[in-house]
């Protein structure tokens, strides 16, 4: 009698009845799964036709309003089957594949306002997945010359912050720049502490100010005996974390990951803040039927200038989102004032064309900073 084990594909008589029924359901995963990697080849066989089009008619490969259009539709069709994944779930899942599909149909580049693991390294990585390639960037004029020397195809950059106000760098290089926003990004940021073991509570937690300030308060609870120590990035935090016996860091779940960091605790819910990123292209996008533009307004500086800008848009019911006030560098004597006007629609409307033909009637200086999608889903890890 052998007492060799029973081959894969034979039953044990000894095997529970538990056993037998895992073993079922594995059988039918891998069957499931079998038939998944034949689907996403034959999508990527549709994927490569769609890029051999969009080259021979030199649209855009990534498109926006497709892709959310697309995730909506999924999330729909999962809706209506009652389906137990979530609508995160779903758009995490697609979005993946999606990234392997841009790969596909081309060599695509992100840059990002780095270093590695900030926040909008981790919101370029959940928009567009981890099959493109990404390129950090120190400062944002870095990032705007990248894109205009077409060394990469798009950049991701903050354009405000929910406690902090508008991020004016990213706006003067709209001005200064022939470059479009062509998509935008809500994103709930989540901050997590990450160190190299959990066992025992961090004696020190570094990180940047900007991280520190709204945490302070909770990592004093957390970690009472635990030292705030500020750090010049997020990076260098980390670093501080893997050399550092005892040490810990503020920052992304990408951090943790790229610094193979465990993370032992992420900020909650009611001090997080939020965050708008642009993706920044060489031109808009085009309509998708739910639209927001960014114009950038010159107008003379007097009494109810800014009310004459808001009544060419109110007199067409056009909603104006927000306002933001920037003074000119060349203008040392401030007879000039300068609005940044998110509007409703996108800038090829009838109505929008309308408005902006009478503000430059009324002696405005009128430009186009870019139209995109309207985001519905504010993302977050």
């Amino acid at each position: 009698m052998s007492d060799s084990p029973p081959s894969p594909g034979s039953q044990d008589p000894a095997a529970s009845p538990a056993s037998l029924d895992l073993q079922a359901i594995r059988t039918g995963i891998d069957a499931i799964d079998e038939q998944l990697i034949r689907l996403l080849n034959q999508r990527a066989d549709l994927v490569l036709q769609v890029a051999e089009v969009k080259k021979r008619a030199g649209l855009d490969i990534y498109v926006p309003c497709r892709e959310e259009a697309l995730l909506r539709k999924l999330c729909q069709i999962n809706a209506n089957q009652h389906g137990k994944l979530t609508e995160k779930a779903i758009r995490s899942i697609f979005r993946e594949i999606m990234s392997a599909a841009l790969a596909l149909e081309d060599s695509l580049k992100i840059a990002y306002l780095g270093p590695a693991g900030s926040w909008t390294h981790q919101v370029a990585v959940h928009k567009f997945g981890n099959s493109v390639e990404y390129i950090a960037e120190e400062t944002i004029e870095g990032a705007f010359d990248r894109v205009a020397s077409r060394e990469v195809d798009y950049a991701v950059l903050p354009i405000e912050h929910s406690t902090e106000g508008a991020v004016h760098h990213t706006l003067d290089h709209l001005v200064d720049s022939q470059l479009q926003i062509y998509a935008e990004i809500l994103w709930k940021l989540e901050t997590v502490v990450m160190a190299q073991d959990d066992e025992s509570p961090p004696a020190a937690i570094y990180g940047h100010p900007q991280m520190l300030a709204p945490c302070r308060t909770w990592l004093g609870q957390r970690f009472p005996g635990a030292r705030l120590v500020e750090s010049a990035s997020s990076s260098l935090a980390a670093t501080h974390a893997e050399t550092e016996k005892g040490a810990a860091a503020l920052g992304t779940p990408l951090g943790a990951e790229l610094h193979e960091l465990k993370v032992i605790a992420a900020s909650p819910r009611e001090i997080s803040s939020r965050a708008r990123f642009i993706i920044l292209g060489r031109r808009s996008g085009g309509p998708s039927g739910n639209d927001n533009t960014m114009l950038m307004v010159h107008a003379t500086d007097r009494v109810g200038a800014l009310l004459e800008v808001l009544q060419v848009f109110a007199r067409r019911n056009v909603n104006v989102r927000q306002i933001e006030n920037r003074p000119l560098p060349a203008d040392n004597a401030g007879a000039q004032a300068c609005f940044f006007l998110e509007i409703s629609g996108h800038h090829e409307d009838a109505t929008l064309q309308e408005a902006i033909h009478e503000l430059a009637a009324q002696g405005s200086k009128v430009q186009i900073l870019g139209s995109y999608p309207a985001p519905r889903w504010v993302e977050e890890r």
